[in-house]
């Protein structure tokens, strides 16, 4: 793409280009900053490598277009086809893999499925609570988020437990994920001896790597060898054709698909509940507001299904988290055809840009001059409608939309109801924001000191 007339930070130098002043372990929270100053479409070049960046609205109304551009596969994505290979969320649209699994996979994602999943999301939530029930002190949220969601995507896609909650370490699973996901962010840093000190090795990330698919094909061959048939995910993938062909998965992209949704299907979730919790407490006025419609709701009573979508605003609430804080935090657009994007930037047939979410999600064409204020009624309906429609893409857009985005929701929805209706949730006074990267983002060292509330029972 023809860079030249796009706008990027000043003091920029021949060779290294922008290298001064940005951070190899914060590259979001730089485009961020970059953004702010010189968007709504700039450069970053780094070395030899040099990115377009979109957040305007307008621009990517364009970009979403499906008829002019779809995924790219790059950057990170395209370092972790080391460990998913043509999953669902690193396939290119054009690998016939993708269609296959997809078309499969969506009955997994039917209301009639949702309630199948709801009382397992209840019994790993209850094993969360148990866990704050048990805590002398401070807990530590992003942490504890994830061993739920690593648990519920688990017991849900594949019948398998984790045991997170049963350990004082993360299971050896996570442990390789996290830094497998990190090396994959990290693998754009041209200087060798940066990247080896921040990402870590390739002989590590094999290991990692090694670890985790020797995990998942262990589960597939336990389901193999006589698992209980189920239309879970895993079911859905060893037992149905496509709908039409009847074509199956082979065991190779099985594999890939089950590693894709324990990763995605549970990293996301985590770091949007945390970062709603994050918001909630720096709010007691809003919290008081989630807590209210939870005891309205709900009362004293464990939630049944129906149950849990009348909990509006705190659905809002997670809305609002992720808008900020998008834990899948950008995307990229590639052009199908030659096109000039805004009516003035050339791009020909296979260029592509990147569009960070943060900052879309804070366009104030879209979101008002208070974009940075936290505020869940912003997705009220009424809101809602007089926006533009491509101003919040939390899962993505068009066709490669995260196709678990209502498992996540009521997943979601379900734990942050059920942790304002036990507790009382006290947060340290002198914390403030950090955002750890990888290729997710969570809240750093937020913790959270839980005290079991007493509940009136509703009449």
């Amino acid at each position: 793409m023809d860079t030249t007339g796009i706008p990027h930070r000043p003091g920029r130098l021949p060779v290294i280009g922008d290298l001064v002043g940005s951070n190899p372990r914060t590259p979001v929270q730089d485009t961020v900053r970059v953004g702010r100053e010189v968007g709504p479409i700039f450069t970053r070049k780094l070395l030899g490598l040099e990115i377009v960046f979109v957040s305007g609205v307008d621009l990517v109304d364009e970009l979403n277009d499906e008829a002019r551009f779809g995924k790219h596969v790059g950057l990170g994505l395209r370092h972790l086809r080391a460990l998913a290979g043509d999953g669902l969320f690193t396939a290119h649209t054009s690998e016939p893999n993708w269609r296959l699994a997809h078309d499969i996979l969506q009955p997994a994602f039917r209301q009639e499925a949702m309630r199948g999943y709801h009382p397992i999301m209840l019994d790993a939530a209850r094993e969360l609570l148990a866990s704050w029930d048990a805590a002398t002190g401070p807990v530590d949220v992003a942490a504890d988020m994830t061993r739920l969601t690593l648990e519920t995507i688990g017991r849900a896609g594949f019948g398998y437990r984790f045991g997170s909650f049963e350990r004082t370490e993360p299971h050896p699973f996570v442990t390789a994920m996290i830094r497998a996901l990190r090396y994959a962010q990290l693998q754009n840093i041209r200087l060798p001896l940066v990247k080896r000190l921040i990402a870590g090795s390739a002989r590590q990330n094999k290991a990692d790597i090694a670890t985790m698919t020797d995990l998942v094909d262990e589960v597939i061959e336990a389901r193999r060898s006589g698992g209980e048939p189920s239309r879970d995910l895993l079911g859905l993938m060893l037992a149905e054709g496509h709908p039409e062909t009847g074509e199956r998965l082979d065991p190779v992209n099985i594999r890939n698909q089950a590693i894709t949704f324990v990763v995605a299907g549970h990293e996301t979730t985590s770091g949007a509940l945390s970062f709603a919790l994050y918001y909630l407490t720096r709010h007691p006025d809003l919290l008081a507001r989630a807590r209210a419609e939870v005891d309205a709701v709900w009362g004293d009573r464990e939630p049944e299904f129906g149950s849990v979508a009348k909990l509006r605003y705190v659905r809002r609430v997670l809305d609002e988290a992720m808008r900020l804080w998008p834990t899948a935090p950008g995307y990229s657009r590639e052009a199908h055809e030659d096109v000039v994007l805004g009516g003035r930037y050339a791009m020909s047939a296979g260029d592509w840009v990147l569009v960070p979410l943060p900052l879309l999600h804070r366009d104030p064409a879209a979101w008002g001059p208070d974009a940075e204020t936290f505020d869940p009624d912003r997705f009220d309906p009424a809101a809602v409608r007089k926006r533009p429609g491509h101003a919040y893409k939390p899962f993505g857009t068009g066709e490669r939309a995260c196709i678990g985005r209502q498992f996540a929701l009521h997943e979601a929805v379900l734990a942050l109801g059920l942790v304002l209706q036990r507790y009382d949730l006290e947060a340290d006074p002198d914390y403030r924001l950090e955002i750890a990267e990888s290729l997710t983002l969570k809240p750093a060292g937020f913790t959270l000191t839980p005290r079991v509330r007493a509940l009136v029972p509703q009449s």
